[in-house]
């Protein structure tokens, strides 16, 4: 397939936006797959600034990213990124809804992810994007669709271009991206 899958995608736009030297911002640390991508991207030079509100979310991106000292880990809700991150930063991304193998009654809840993204906005440089992976197939992920997608569509266009990245043919209410790169 020449279409990129919802993951791969969001790396590519990781790509695009993330250089050696850059800080960048993990807002959902998880596994850590996204946390080892950035910090690879920014190589020892930059800084990855990582947030979970699990503790065993923190301990699993801790694991895998074991060999990278360039990583903050905060075990706080990403709504209050400003207060740990002032510089300005290249990137961020979410991977919204409950942590995989974990407990799927702790989810990202709409109110605190569009706080959160108005946070990374106003940290982010000029050419910068916020990366966002959506998970509508479950209850509150159908929730958090809604609100995230209303938020993002009511965006003043002369601030930022906002896509939606995703396979309409697919069942069960499949992932997408949205991307919010600043003018």
């Amino acid at each position: 397939m020449k279409l990129k899958g919802i993951l791969p995608f969001s790396k590519q736009l990781i790509d695009l936006a993330a250089a050696p030297g850059d800080t960048v911002v993990d807002a959902t640390c998880g596994n850590g797959n996204d946390t080892l991508y950035l910090a690879e991207k920014v190589t020892e030079t930059g800084h990855v600034y990582a947030f979970d509100i699990q503790e065993a979310a923190i301990q699993n991106a801790q694991l895998k990213t074991q060999d990278h000292a360039h990583i903050t880990f905060i075990q706080d809700g990403h709504e209050h990124v400003s207060q740990y991150v002032t510089e300005a930063i290249s990137c961020a991304i979410f991977n919204l809804g409950y942590l995989p193998k974990g407990d799927k009654s702790i989810t990202t809840l709409p109110e605190t992810t569009i706080t959160a993204i108005t946070e990374l906005f106003n940290l982010l440089k000029p050419g910068g994007i916020i990366i966002l992976v959506i998970y509508p197939g479950h209850a509150e992920g159908q929730i958090e669709k809604e609100a995230v997608l209303q938020f993002l569509s009511e965006f003043d266009q002369n601030l930022a271009h906002i896509i939606q990245y995703g396979f309409i043919n697919q069942k069960n209410n499949p992932p997408f991206v949205c991307a919010i790169e600043k003018r």
